[in-house]
């Protein structure tokens, strides 16, 4: 057995732990760089802390999901305020996008240089300034994560800036944060911790260290997703979401995830849609789709890993991958998630949304290959 396990450098957990954030950003220096989502003023309490400690705030607003236009520019301005430490303070966009500027701040080339899949994809070759994630929802995991998802318009598809040292220097995890989440929010990015924690476990790279990860990843996100959603200052089902997401950004970075975060990609990078909105529409249809391979041919490993994830699911030793597909499809019900139609997809766009997500890195950890038309029957369910 061989494997590997990179994580943050440090990880911090628990309630309160964000009163921690002054000190551990004063360690590397006075001057900072926050990066946050496009209403700075909702962390406006953690922001004066800061600087009532003495550190000299610059803040990075983004609109909306990090695009290679917000790394260039948020690099820009880490060199302007002569940036000694970079924090990301928001959700997977923000902390997406600090992650991104933090690297790129420090690298001799333009982001095309390094970026995958519409770049070069070249090693990253100057080490970052050190990063700080501070997630304030529970979904994406990208505290604990290797790569920085960016929007490339042009391309019209999502892209990564990836290097092992860009894993955070220190990933600050407080649930407390999340407490005013707003349902549709933490609903989204709840289904997308599940998500990761589900993929990560069937893909064709799982690891006993990433298993372990996601077992208990699914249990914690399956007992509280919908408490959390229902009643938001429940910080017992607001720490279970927050350990999912965790976890989940710990098993993707090691163990890979599959179709429908290669889905994920050229659709965030074409529509407007939040990142856990579309993967909880995705993964009831591709779930089905993955089974139905299984079924058919010798993938003992992967019908397995299908049936032990449908018991984690249904809390029930005699469930099985038909009913998990039931499952999840109700539960995406009950939480109000919008289908992919919604997002102004049409029959016109799914062919080229099938060709681009057969090329996305995510889908080298599908448990098993998928056809163009099965490709297609999936989106055709999300819609």
């Amino acid at each position: 057995m061989t494997f590997e396990f990179a994580t943050a450098t440090r990880i911090l957990f628990g309630r309160g732990t964000a009163a921690q954030l002054p000190a551990q950003a004063l360690a590397f220096g006075k001057k900072v760089l926050v990066v946050t989502g496009c209403d700075p003023q909702r962390h406006l309490p953690l922001l004066t802390q800061l600087e009532t400690a003495g550190l000299q705030v610059t803040i990075f607003p983004i609109a909306t999901e990090p695009t290679v236009d917000d790394a260039r520019r948020g690099a820009a301005s880490a060199l302007s305020c002569g940036a000694e430490v970079v924090i990301g303070l928001g959700g997977g966009s923000a902390v997406d996008a600090g992650k991104a500027i933090a690297a790129l701040a420090r690298q001799p080339h333009d982001l095309l240089h390094y970026l995958e899949v519409v770049g070069k994809g070249l090693p990253l070759e100057g080490k970052p300034l050190p990063y700080i994630a501070v997630p304030t929802t529970a979904g994406t995991g990208a505290e604990v994560t290797r790569n920085a998802v960016l929007v490339s318009a042009e391309h019209g598809v999502k892209a990564s800036l990836r290097h092992a040292s860009m894993l955070p220097t220190l990933a600050l995890v407080d649930p407390e944060l999340a407490r005013d989440c707003p349902p549709a929010v933490t609903a989204a990015s709840g289904m997308d911790a599940l998500t990761q924690c589900l993929e990560a476990y069937v893909s064709c790279k799982a690891q006993p260290l990433t298993d372990a990860l996601c077992v208990d990843g699914m249990r914690r996100a399956v007992r509280s997703l919908e408490k959390a959603v229902a009643h938001g200052d429940d910080l017992e089902a607001r720490e279970d979401l927050a350990l999912a997401a965790l976890y989940s950004g710990m098993a993707l970075a090691n163990a890979g995830l599959g179709a429908v975060h290669g889905f994920a990609a050229p659709i965030g990078g074409s529509f407007k849609a939040a990142h856990g909105a579309v993967c909880a529409a995705l993964l009831p249809p591709v779930w089905a789709a993955n089974w139905a391979v299984i079924q058919k041919g010798a993938h003992p490993a992967a019908r397995a890993r299908f049936e032990t994830v449908a018991r984690l699911l249904l809390k029930d030793e005699a469930a099985t991958p038909d009913q998990a597909t039931d499952y999840l499809q109700g539960l995406a019900q009950r939480l109000g998630i919008p289908s992919l139609g919604s997002h102004g997809i049409t029959e016109s766009h799914l062919d080229d949304i099938a060709t681009q997500a057969a090329k996305a890195s995510s889908m080298k950890g599908n448990p098993v290959p998928l056809t163009h038309d099965e490709l297609l029957d999936i989106l055709r369910a999300a819609l």
